[in-house]
């Protein structure tokens, strides 16, 4: 379905939209990348001519291979330019009324073989296909930021889609040296499921006032071997995306007690405090700060190990168990998506499957909330004495 010369198009050129315009046009093809504001239009220019420049210097492409990639991109104001695309990726504002216009939009300027895919993170991609007349074209492409280095790329099928615009989107991605996992369309796909108690139970912890947040990302770097602590990785990404995203989850899961989001992240979106880009989040990152220090205590460390690793690999266990992707795609995903140390499920086979069990019963029967349920997977290999591997 897509060749070497198969033109792609994207909607948006912010940091996403950008990226995975120069991903596509790096992989040789031709792009298209639309915006309605001039600006942002011109920004996104200068910012990947900044990008290729940094890359010959460091001697990652030649001069040529920067030339080729600029004229490989067009940056546009009209979506009609987008009319003779192969593939357009919506990349803008997470946002379901918004979407669904631009794809209704989209679909009557293109043509009938165009595929249209949503870098959505978390909304339906089968309720984004809905807004179109031929759904069964619609699906989900999820990069992650910074597109142009993280590796991952999730596939996502809505209900309507064809199987064979899903296998061809997985080769087209795959050809631009991504690694690609599949998932059904549910709330948070693969990764931002997955990934929601590093963030809720490190929380959880801190409101307890088991451990401060130095610690507690200090513990999770240090012992558990993660490249950043929660607290740190949430005020990286920032709070108006990673408490949306939560929020998100959450309210589409029904308000399943396992994604509640914390009130604690809550105030600090409400007073502006995003995080490392406006200078304020969980940590102070104005000049002069005063920096609270870690306790550097065994057992604090693995008491907060344990709360949060068990609860990351009772929810891989549980999206294997709905049949959301494979054992091997949820490993893949969280090592190449999030830059975990080890795939969860593999993890957990280290561990052991009964020293999760006791310890996620033990938190279920101290606290009597059903975010701490166990999933039934986890039980039956418990039971079964089975390893996922």
């Amino acid at each position: 379905m897509f060749t070497k010369n198969s033109r792609i198009g994207i909607i948006g050129s912010g940091a996403m939209g950008s990226g995975i315009a120069q991903v596509a046009a790096t992989a040789s093809h031709s792009v298209i990348v639309y915006d309605n504001n001039q600006n942002s239009l011109a920004k996104a220019e200068n910012n990947l001519k900044t990008s290729l420049q940094k890359l010959v210097e460091k001697q990652k492409i030649s001069q040529n291979k920067q030339s080729e990639i600029l004229s490989n991109i067009n940056f546009v104001s009209s979506l009609s330019e987008l009319s003779n695309c192969d593939l357009v990726i919506e990349a803008i504002v997470e946002n379901l009324l918004v979407k669904k216009n631009v794809f209704s939009e989209i679909e009557k300027l293109v043509k009938d073989t165009c595929v249209l895919a949503t870098n959505t993170s978390s909304l339906s991609v089968t309720s984004i296909g809905a807004a179109c007349t031929n759904a069964n074209r619609v699906i989900g492409i999820h990069f992650f930021n910074p597109a142009t280095l993280m590796p991952l790329v999730e596939i996502i099928p809505g209900v309507a889609t064809s199987l064979n615009i899903t296998t061809a989107c997985k080769n087209l991605i795959d050809s631009w040296g991504k690694v690609t996992v599949i998932a059904k369309d549910t709330p948070g796909f693969i990764v931002n499921r997955v990934a929601r108690p590093f963030y809720s139970e490190a929380l959880r912890i801190y409101e307890e006032g088991i451990a401060n947040m130095p610690t507690i990302d200090w513990a999770m770097k240090e012992v558990a071997g993660f490249k950043m602590g929660p607290f740190e990785l949430m005020d990286l990404i920032g709070h108006d995306v990673n408490y949306i995203v939560t929020e998100t989850v959450w309210t589409q899961f029904y308000f399943d007690p396992k994604f509640k989001p914390s009130i604690s992240q809550k105030r600090l979106l409400e007073a502006g405090f995003l995080g490392k880009k406006t200078g304020r989040g969980f940590y102070d990152y104005t000049e002069n700060s005063i920096k609270e220090e870690p306790t550097k205590n065994a057992d604090i460390a693995k008491t907060i190990v344990k709360r949060i690793l068990f609860m990351l690999i009772n929810e891989a266990a549980d999206t294997l168990y709905l049949n959301i992707a494979s054992k091997e795609d949820i490993d893949l995903a969280m090592t190449k998506g999030v830059n975990y140390p080890k795939g969860l499920l593999r993890w957990a086979d280290e561990l052991g499957i009964d020293l999760i069990v006791k310890e996620l019963t033990a938190l279920k029967d101290f606290y009597e909330e059903d975010r701490y349920r166990i999933s039934p997977l986890l039980k039956q290999h418990f039971i079964m004495k089975k390893n996922f591997y």
